[in-house]
């Protein structure tokens, strides 16, 4: 007798140590998940909320024991000891496997007991010679393709774990799991570990790239369609101080006749963390600063950071709905770590967390944002320091609505921007869209624009975000971008720095979001009264000054064209930053290529990543001819070509017969 029984549409099994169920969920997709326990978990925190429509999968127990379930284009193969396979249904070809032969006597999945209840949880898979691995969020190690690491899954300031994976075999998988972990991608195994989780849970599918990411968002959430707003470029430095200040940025911009669709209000413009309003002495009247900001049809952005000071107009009504993260060390109050504080100087003061996971807490965030910033005219937010930010040995430590913090705090940032995202529709805005450092799989449900964190300001660093913008676009995030120029460091007087602003400017016009921010000399220690020095297009001297006016205005020419990619994105989930192998997966020479990049279908973009580079190589997919409209001449795809870039423009090329050309012809 078969250990199979056929259940609601798919397959489970029990053999007394462990329970298995495999069972369609989206079209083309099959979700696994197994527990060592009497019963499956149907409700732990996670992406897979409710089943995607349209699944139309065939449920077969075999008379030898074992059993498959067909759901289009994917197949699941289970043999009788509850070993999986799956395979691409058309051919029979073998897209992956779960491990065989294990070492320790372990099957391909791993239940170990801890002291404390939890599991560490592990899932073995068989390794594919020649396989490319790309996806798993943003990080700074400066691969597009990971096979052969070993990436952590951790929330960080530069790190953005987002644990789905895309093969160059024709699946995308998604771990299923907030818990911290690993995915080690070696030469003989691919395993994914919890070290501290309650039980395993991955989802598949397969198909081409357009149609795994298509899938993958049928299933986690579509993304909104993009603000109108955001589309243009975002002025922003570390900090405007004053009303006033800020105003006259704006002001300036508009005297110059320049572009400007967003600026920016960084952090400290309260009084007290977690009182999430405006501090009067420095912004007296912020419903007149947006009144006038908005009849230069410009958007005010301001900075929500999650921590919260005790005595702060927040701190004792998040306490009253366990809205503050709680401390397994704390006896009952909530985890604190030390920040700057105004009136403080240099001396940090404790600061608790505010808990998204919570939906009191939620709606409590969003009651504070909508009375003291919408009531204003603000409706963008940056959610800035959302991994949370804190120690590792704090992050073991904390516990939130959701559960222990090793088990669900890769989480925050999703919720975070679910609590602006949830507010803004209910306010009646159906195109929510929030700014913000950290994403989990479904943030993009909510509008995260997540960027790329506190980068250096090198050549390096900007060779690592082209790579890192690649993956986080394969991993189902559409709206991403940088800190053009980097974070840290970078002096405007500085003629090596200009050249680099200038190439991160030229990326920059290209990227999903086009945001100008950084900490500029003179740099000044970390407290809530500091400030760094001028980052305006004009702050980078005569040569710099008319190359990046051009961009911005071949920004604006572009924007009708981005919402042409935003409606695909919202419909699709397909990424306005592709990497070639996306638009061109029948070219093998695409899949090698890591520092070019498509912006929607037609636009092929080279950037320059190197100092004092004044030519690159552009591999040209082949398939199409390709039209450069700098010179007016026109390619054949499935060549490289060694492209001019002097200082004032990067290669970028046309689809022959786009209509986008003439933009950037002018």
């Amino acid at each position: 007798m078969s250990s199979y029984t056929e259940r609601q549409g798919g397959l489970e099994r029990r053999d007394g140590e462990e329970i298995l169920r495999i069972e369609p969920w989206g079209p083309h997709a099959v979700r696994v998940r197994a527990a060592a326990a009497t019963a499956i978990d149907p409700v732990l925190p996670g992406a897979l909320d409710t089943p995607a429509p349209g699944a139309e999968a065939t449920a077969s127990v075999l008379p030898d024991g074992t059993a498959q379930l067909v759901n289009g284009r994917i197949t699941a193969h289970a043999d009788a000891q509850g070993r999986l396979r799956f395979t691409e249904t058309a051919t029979g070809r073998e897209l992956l496997a779960e491990k065989s032969g294990c070492m320790w006597g372990f099957g391909p999945r791993v239940h170990r007991p801890l002291p404390d209840g939890s599991l560490h949880i592990e899932q073995h898979f068989e390794a594919y010679d020649g396989e490319r691995v790309h996806g798993l969020g943003q990080h700074q190690h400066g691969s597009f393709d990971q096979k052969g690491y070993v990436v952590d899954l951790i929330q960080g300031n530069t790190i953005a774990t987002i644990p789905f994976l895309h093969s160059s075999r024709g699946y995308g998988l998604l771990w299923n799991n907030p818990a911290l972990g690993r995915v080690e991608l070696a030469a003989d195994t691919t395993r994914w570990t919890a070290d501290r989780g309650r039980q395993i849970d991955y989802w598949i599918t397969a198909g081409d790239p357009a149609e795994i990411l298509a899938s993958y968002a049928d299933a986690t959430g579509h993304p909104p369609l993009l603000p109108e707003w955001a589309s243009g470029f975002w002025q922003s430095k570390l900090r405007y101080r004053t009303q006033d200040e800020l105003l006259a940025v704006a002001r300036e911009y508009k005297e110059r006749g320049l572009p400007l669709s967003v600026i920016v209000c960084d952090f400290f413009h309260w009084p007290k963390m977690g009182d999430w309003r405006f501090e009067e002495s420095e912004w007296p009247d912020p419903a007149a600063m947006t009144k006038e900001l908005e009849s230069q049809e410009v958007k005010l952005a301001v900075s929500v950071w999650p921590t919260v000071e005790e005595g702060s107009e927040s701190y004792d009504e998040l306490r009253a709905v366990d809205g503050l993260v709680g401390d397994t060390d704390g006896d009952g109050a909530p985890l604190t770590n030390a920040w700057p504080a105004r009136g403080h100087g240099t001396d940090y003061q404790p600061m608790a967390y505010f808990d998204p996971t919570g939906a009191d807490a939620r709606r409590l965030l969003w009651q504070r944002l909508n009375d003291n910033y919408r009531a204003q005219g603000v409706t963008a937010f940056w959610l800035d320091s959302a991994e949370p930010d804190m120690p590792a040995a704090l992050s073991t430590r904390a516990v939130y609505t959701a559960g222990p913090g090793p088990q669900v705090t890769n989480l925050y940032g999703m919720y975070e921007a679910q609590a602006v995202a949830d507010g803004l529709r209910e306010a009646g805005d159906d195109r929510p869209l929030s700014l913000i450092r950290s994403a989990w799989a479904g943030s993009q449900r909510y509008g995260a624009a997540l960027w790329s964190g506190d980068i250096p300001s090198t050549f390096d660093s900007l060779s690592r975000q082209i790579r890192a913008g690649l993956n986080v676009a394969m991993s189902g995030i559409p709206w991403w971008n940088t800190d053009i120029g980097g974070f840290g460091g970078g002096d405007p007087t500085d003629p090596a720095f200009r050249e680099l602003l200038v190439r991160w400017f030229q990326y920059g016009t290209f990227s999903p979001i086009m945001r100008l921010h950084g900490d500029r000399a003179p740099n000044q220690p970390f407290t809530a009264d500091f400030t760094g020095g001028p980052n305006e297009v004009w702050s980078y001297g005569d040569e710099a000054y008319p190359i990046l006016t051009a961009h911005l205005h071949l920004r604006e020419r572009l924007r009708p064209y981005l919402s042409e990619l935003s409606e695909q994105a919202h419909v699709t989930g397909a990424p306005p930053m592709r990497p070639l192998l996306f638009g061109f997966p029948e070219d093998e020479q695409a899949w090698e290529v890591d520092d070019q990049f498509l912006l929607g279908p037609d636009i092929l973009v080279a950037p320059v990543y190197e100092a004092g580079a004044r030519t690159r190589t552009v591999h040209l997919p082949a398939g199409t001819r390709w039209l450069d409209p700098a010179t007016g001449t026109v390619h054949e795809g499935g060549q490289r070509i060694e492209a001019a870039a002097p200082l004032d423009r990067i290669p970028v090329l046309v689809r022959e017969g786009a209509a986008v050309a003439s933009v950037l012809t002018g």
